[in-house]
Parts: C-alpha cells; structure tokens; sequence
C-alpha cells in the first residue's frame, strides 16, 4: 500500500527520524558593531527575540526536536540565550538543543565554510543516527514548516533539496540561485554571480536558496568526506558541495510558497537582516497594524527566553510632559516617564525620561534615555546611555562624526562610541 505523502503521521514520522544543524557561527559584518560583540545569531530582534529564535522556533512547531547549534565567533552571549531559554525538551524523550561549539575535533583548525562546519560534527552526528539531516542557517527570520519540506524530499526520492525563493533580480547577487526543470529538480546553480539568472517568466525576479538543505544522512556524510579531502574545494555548500552535485545526484528544489507559515495576501515573509537598514526597516514592519511578521499567532508561536519582569510603565500626564507610546512595541520592564513614543520598538528594561522625542527608534535592553533628548530612525545597542539633551538623526553629518550613518539614513549607536565602554555581555 502506498503511503501518504502529506498525512500528518508520516511528516510527524520524518521530522522524528531528522537532526536539524543550526549554523549559527558567522560574525555578520554588514551589521556592523551590532557584532562586535556577539554573532549575528544572537543579534536581538523584534521587542524580546534573538533571531536564532526563528529557526529553533520553526524546528520545534514541525516536529524536529534533535537540534544542534553550530557556533564559533563570539559565542558567549548567544550559548547563554540558548542555555536560558532552549532548556526546556527533555532528554529523556530523546529530545535536545544541544551547542556544538568550533572545537577542532577533528582537525587542528576552526570552521573553514559551512561543509567544514558540519563535517567537523561529524562523529556527533553520526552518534544522533538520524535518517535525514536539516542544515539551516541561523540568521535569517521567518517561519517556516520543514515537515512539508522533508515530504518533498521523500515524495522526490532526492539525495538532496534545497528550499528556495524568489527575490528581486538586483538583490540574488547576495544568493545561490537555481535553475530547475518541470519537476522541479536543479539543472544550473551559481552561487553569488554578478550576473544571475532571472525566471524565465519574469525577468525581475530570480530563484534564489535560502540556505536551507535536507539531505538523506548517509549522503551527506559521503559528500563531506569527499569534499574534505578534495584541497581545492573551499568547504562550503553554496560554492562546492551543490554545484558538484547537480549532474550527478538526485538534487530538488522546495518552493518557501509550499511551507510558509502565516503567509497572507501572497507575502510570504522572509528576511535576511543582514544590513543596518535592513535591520532597523523589519523591526520597524512590526509596528504596522497588521505586520507580514505575525508574532501574536498562538498556532505557531516563537519561542525565547523569557525574562521575568514588571510590566511596562507610562507616567505623568501633564501637559508637556506625557508619558506614552503610538504605533510602538514596548517589552517589558520598561518605564517610559513624560515623553510620547512613537513607530519605535523598545526592547526590555529600557527607561525613557521626560521631555524627548523618540520616532522611528530600536532601542535594545537596558538602554537609558535622558531628558530632552530627540532620536529619530536610530539603532541603540544593548545598554547604551544617551545623555540629556543630546540629539540623534537630526543632523547627519554631526551624527557621523560619532556614530554609524548607513546610506538610508539610519544611525547605529553603541555604548563604545559614547565612550561608555562594554557594560554588559551581549
């Protein structure tokens, strides 16, 4: 008897039977000294998120509970969040989050590409036995149902797919992007190409991946080794382990549109914030009455750590001196005190003091906000101070004499460039 394909026993079958591997390693530079001090991963998101929580959030909602967080550069504060907050499955259920930190277990050297990194877990994964093995990229937000993914892998007899997406045809130089044929299966792959291919029926777009593959466990262990000992080969999937694949095995693309969660009005939300703007402009996305990014969706909840802390505050309501906020997220623990916020998002314990103005701002935790300070389309790291009276993206050229200005106007602000040091762990 045949099985089905899209019954709920048999996706809850697979996602059993797979290891999801979190690459959650990279700096993210572009974001500028948003990591200095912490991966890209931990980078906080969205009034109480970390972006790492997207992707351990989505593995939970399909069913993958064997997870293994890859990391490397400046890991403290993203291993503390996971150890905070994904602690919760329980072992003996066979259930985990477990850290795999660059530990040269297998050569005297640190991760060299994404293959490397997970070939170097290689004994490990091979311990977990799983029977397909979901690699997913740690920086990205979006939610996601892999089950519908690992029964398009199944329902292709593929040794790998690759989930993908359509993206503006100026923006898929930043990406992989894919030829395929009726089927669906991989025919070209060109891995960053100033000149990528557009759709053939839409020349503004093109087929780009996203970074996330399943492979048959057994296959991916195959190619890895050979890859390892190929000296040529710079140890990445994007630049190596696909291109070589593609005549040669059986390797399937998954359309994002087939397992997308939330999706509404054809937006089919998926962010790389891999930019200062483009951080500071999704953040901004949830202040909208109805965001594409719905984080108040019970059915497919994001999951974090939870402080626990006093609900938010607003005082005083004289004139002149109201405390409030409009069209904002405000976490808890903050105390916003005579000064009207608005199209902002305040993560916790932020406390805001009388007679400023704030619009357009992210203001990480813990940061502390005098008087009569003006902030405008601005960034404001994790516990920063920003002193009475100063004024912040008002005055472009003043602001980059101190701060980071991006090309859409956006200041980023840190503790360092006010000279307060590093107060905190990221």
């Amino acid at each position: 008897m045949q099985q089905d394909l899209t019954s709920s026993r048999f996706i809850s079958a697979l996602t059993k039977n797979t290891v999801a591997l979190i690459l959650a390693g990279g700096r993210g530079s572009r974001l500028k000294d948003l990591t200095n001090w912490r991966a890209k991963p931990a980078v906080p998101f969205g009034g109480k998120f970390r972006i790492i929580d997207f992707p351990l959030s989505n593995c939970i909602n399909s069913g993958v509970r064997r997870i293994g967080v890859v990391t490397q550069y400046k890991s403290h504060s993203l291993i503390q969040h996971i150890q905070r907050g994904w602690g919760f499955l329980r072992g003996e259920f066979n259930e985990f989050v477990e850290l795999l930190p660059a530990q040269q277990r297998i050569e005297e050297e640190w991760y060299k590409g994404t293959a490397d990194a997970v070939f170097q877990n290689l004994d490990i994964l091979r311990m977990m036995n799983p029977e397909y093995v979901l690699i997913l990229a740690g920086d990205h937000i979006y939610k996601m149902d892999y089950g519908q993914m690992l029964a398009d892998h199944v329902r292709n007899k593929a040794d790998m797919t690759i989930a993908c997406i359509n993206v503006p045809i100026e923006e898929a130089k930043a990406f992989g992007v894919i030829k395929v044929d009726e089927n669906n299966r991989v025919v070209d792959f060109k891995e960053k190409s100033p000149t990528p291919d557009p759709l053939p029926d839409d020349p503004t777009q093109a087929f780009a991946s996203m970074g996330i593959y399943v492979f048959n466990a057994s296959f991916l262990y195959e190619q890895l080794i050979r890859d390892a000992d190929d000296r040529s080969s710079t140890h990445d999937f994007g630049h190596d382990i696909i291109p070589y694949m593609i005549s040669k095995y059986r390797v399937y693309a998954h359309r994002f549109t087939d397992s997308c969660v939330g999706a509404t009005n054809g937006n089919f939300y998926w962010r790389d914030v891999g930019t200062v703007d483009a951080y500071w402009e999704a953040n901004m996305e949830l202040t909208k009455v109805v965001p594409e990014l719905n984080l108040y969706d019970h059915s497919w909840p994001i999951w974090t750590h939870q402080e626990q802390l006093p609900p938010c505050k607003f005082v005083f309501n004289d004139e002149g001196r109201c405390g409030g906020a409009t069209d904002s997220l405000v976490s808890g623990g903050c105390l916003i005190s005579g000064t009207k916020v608005h199209d902002s998002v305040l993560f916790s314990d932020v406390r805001v003091h009388s007679y400023s103005s704030i619009q357009g701002a992210v203001l990480l935790p813990k940061v502390e906000v005098g008087r009569n300070v003006v902030l405008k389309n601005v960034v404001v790291d994790k516990a920063a101070r920003i002193p009475e009276g100063m004024q912040i993206g008002v005055n472009p050229e003043e602001d980059r004499k101190r701060f980071h200005v991006t090309p859409k106007g956006i200041t980023l602000v840190t503790p360092e460039m006010l000279g307060q040091g590093l107060h905190h762990a990221r």
